[in-house]
């Protein structure tokens, strides 16, 4: 088919591959797409225009075959007329009409190859044409998270994140001196709670280590 042979290069071949090779894979695919329904368009159109033919071709052999009975039962009224010279005359139109028939018939499986090889290659045709479509979203998907990265990238640049970090350590240290500071001022400042706090600790203590030298000089009398 002349329709379609000047995009066969791109109904058979992977489009993974033809984009890999491209140089600017986004303004191919759109070329590739818009070549694509340009095409089906034009298959599409074809296909219609011989679906319109073989439906007129249809007409004609129905009337064909109408008239070839018509002169078959003109034969046999003229033959029972005694007319056998009209019989053989009408019995002669009928073979001709017959004779029409059947290249009408040769011309309808004709056309009934033509609407399966349309239908074949548009078949094809859309599922290219899908494929390119998801091609497509792809490629615009990894362009926009490609500029998203390089956008982060360009806003938080290492140099920029060194920056950051040092900012925290710096406020760090700030909260670290100032909470020293405010150890330093309770050295020595404890209140009351606190100081009877720690006697009881003493005390505990004390009773401890009395507790501790009994058991020792317990031992030493028992030696």
């Amino acid at each position: 088919m002349g329709i379609f042979s000047r995009f066969q290069d791109i109904v058979n071949a992977n489009i993974s591959s033809l984009l890999d090779r491209a140089e600017d894979p986004e303004k191919m695919i759109r070329m590739m797409i818009q070549e694509m329904e340009d095409t089906l368009v034009e298959v599409r159109t074809t296909s219609a225009r011989v679906i319109a033919d073989r439906k007129t071709l249809e007409r004609r052999i129905v009337n064909l075959q109408r008239d070839a009975d018509e002169w078959g039962n003109k034969a046999k009224l003229a033959l029972s007329k005694g007319r056998e010279d009209l019989a053989r005359g009408a019995l002669a139109e009928q073979a001709s009409i017959e004779e029409t028939l059947v290249l009408a018939g040769n011309e309808m499986v004709m056309v009934d190859e033509q609407l399966a090889e349309l239908n074949d290659e548009i078949g094809q045709l859309q599922r290219k044409l899908d494929d390119a479509k998801a091609k497509q979203k792809a490629l615009l998907a990894r362009e926009q998270t490609a500029r998203s990265r390089l956008d982060i990238r360009r806003r938080f640049s290492r140099d920029k994140l060194n920056e950051a970090f040092d900012k925290f350590e710096r406020y760090e240290r700030k909260m670290d001196d100032l909470e020293g500071e405010v150890e330093s001022y309770d050295l020595g400042t404890k209140d009351l709670a606190e100081e009877i706090a720690d006697l009881e600790r003493d005390e505990k203590l004390d009773d401890a280590l009395a507790k501790l030298k009994a058991e020792m000089e317990s031992n030493k009398k028992g030696d």
